[in-house]
């Protein structure tokens, strides 16, 4: 587990407030630590006592925001935070919207299929629906995307405003460890843009395609991506074809998109 440096566990503003700033840096820590981590093994990573900690992390525990092992004593992050996001931000009425609409999909293709959002430089899924059948691909809930490699990531960089691209961008350069090649994501981009979705093979999982389609608002904002880990079985015993699943995740996207205010842009023919 490598140790914050001050920089990190130490955070710059005009207003100081020890307590709270102390229990962001612990969930940004247990957010990076998914397996949970010992009260003493937070102090060492954050460079704290632990009689610093503890009293934040007892009261964060009786919140109901961590949650303690009764075998190993590591703390978590509970699912309090994503219940809290989804009420104080439009998430909630995306995933109420999009979820029956999710449901109707993955039973008619046979396969599973997620909504994401952009979090900071990641995207994060925030809705799952999992294949009805009794094989199926499927990403948790909470569950980080690379905006950059992943098919989701293309919608949602293609089809947000440019000023905004660019700040996801940025984001996400940051996170990474190797430099991102701008030019091939230029054009993998401008390819999402021309044929109103993406499609690609899964940079993680073999037997895979990822297929994605963009979820707008009433004005026209792009609020999330709706995808489809399409799972290609041996024996071929899939519902669909990709092509089909393609047809029905893009009608699918339109239908949620419409429900939540969208108007497609209606063309003229000149006379």
């Amino acid at each position: 587990m490598p140790k914050q440096d001050g920089a990190t566990a130490q955070r710059k503003g005009t207003y100081n407030a020890p307590a709270l700033d102390k229990a962001f840096l612990i969930i940004e820590l247990l957010a990076d630590n998914p397996q949970g981590l010992l009260a003493s093994e937070m102090a060492s990573a954050l460079g704290r006592s632990l009689g610093e900690l503890f009293r934040i992390v007892v009261v964060m525990e009786d919140a109901g925001y961590l949650q303690k092992s009764s075998t190993t004593d590591r703390y978590t992050v509970t699912y309090k935070f994503l219940d809290v996001a989804y009420r104080a931000t439009p998430a909630r009425k995306l995933v109420i919207t999009a979820q029956p609409e999710m449901q109707v999909l993955a039973a008619a293709i046979g396969q599973s299929c997620h909504l994401v959002v952009v979090q900071a430089g990641e995207g994060m899924v925030i809705a799952r629906e999992e294949n009805p059948g009794v094989r199926g691909f499927a990403l948790r809930v909470g569950a980080s995307i690379d905006l950059v490699r992943s098919c989701s990531g293309h919608v949602l960089l293609a089809f947000s405003p440019e000023e905004a691209t660019e700040r996801m961008f940025s984001r996400a350069a940051a996170l990474r460890k190797e430099p991102i090649g701008q030019s091939v994501l230029a054009a993998r981009l401008q390819q999402v843009r021309d044929q109103g979705f993406g499609l690609r093979e899964s940079p993680v999982t073999r037997g895979v395609t990822d297929i994605s389609c963009p979820i707008f608002g009433f004005d026209g904002e792009l609020l999330a991506a709706l995808t489809v880990p399409f799972l290609e079985l041996i024996d071929g015993s899939q519902l669909v074809s990709i092509d089909d699943a393609c047809a029905e995740l893009r009608q699918t996207a339109q239908r949620i998109s419409t429900a939540l205010g969208w108007q497609p842009q209606r063309v003229v023919d000149a006379v």
